[in-house]
């Protein structure tokens, strides 16, 4: 944690401050800042957006417990066991029932000017190519990463991370059709439920990809291919 207290915060690149500080993706998240797939952007950059003020994100970095334990193992094994029983399983578990709610909400609510359509193919979208990812990682990265370094083990975390900018495509995707979960006020109970998940979907997802880019990955491959950033789904002003 030393090179938190004696770095300036501003120079440190996002998902550096998210890997060492405890509590910082959830200012990220709240500020709309991108640190998994765009980890690799300084946080001076990052926040070049008209509307958002890098003193605010700072003090608000700063007022976090720099003591406090991170919320995942740091040892590969460990993390990914986390990786997945928190998030893998988790993915799996919830979307169908997503998917479901969003079929349910764009029948029901068909004419409503503010109903999501669309929502429940873009979920489905992101539900099989999320499969097909985790499947990868499952079938052939993670045993790999088991087994300790390897020369070869650079390729297959190349590729994860291209797909990691993809899955922030779908977000940006997501985002757009469920109007950053702002609900009309006549919103049922299925609507309530329905944009809660797809907001806590989010979070999870950008939390399971910044764990892999930013802490699994760096352990067994530090000179990658260069790959595009995502920019995540950002928080309305």
């Amino acid at each position: 944690m030393s090179d938190v207290a004696t770095r300036p915060l501003e120079a440190m690149r996002l998902g550096e401050i998210a890997t060492r500080l405890p509590g910082a993706t959830a200012v990220f998240r709240r500020f709309g800042l991108d640190f998994c797939c765009g980890g690799d952007v300084v946080l001076a950059d990052a926040v070049r957006e008209p509307g958002v003020a890098l003193e605010q994100i700072v003090d608000e970095l700063q007022r976090l417990d720099q003591s406090a334990p991170g919320d995942h193992p740091r040892e590969a094994a460990a993390l990914i066991d986390r990786i997945l029983e928190r998030y893998h399983e988790t993915h799996r578990r919830e979307l169908p029932e997503l998917i479901r709610l969003a079929q349910k909400v764009e029948r029901v609510h068909a004419s409503h000017p503010d109903a999501p359509l669309g929502l429940a193919v873009a979920l489905g979208r992101m539900a099989v190519e999320l499969e097909t990812h985790m499947q990868k990682e499952e079938a052939v990265l993670f045993p790999m990463m088991r087994m300790g370094a390897q020369p070869m083990i650079g390729h297959p975390i190349a590729r994860m991370r291209l797909e990691h900018d993809d899955h922030g495509q779908r977000l940006r995707e997501l985002e757009a059709l469920y109007r950053h979960g702002a609900l009309p006020e006549d919103a049922c109970s299925s609507w309530r439920a329905l944009y809660a998940g797809v907001t806590k979907l989010a979070d999870d997802l950008m939390q399971h990809i910044h764990l892999e880019n930013n802490v699994l990955f760096p352990q067994f491959a530090t000179e990658l291919p260069t790959t595009p950033i995502c920019s995540g789904m950002a928080k309305p002003d």
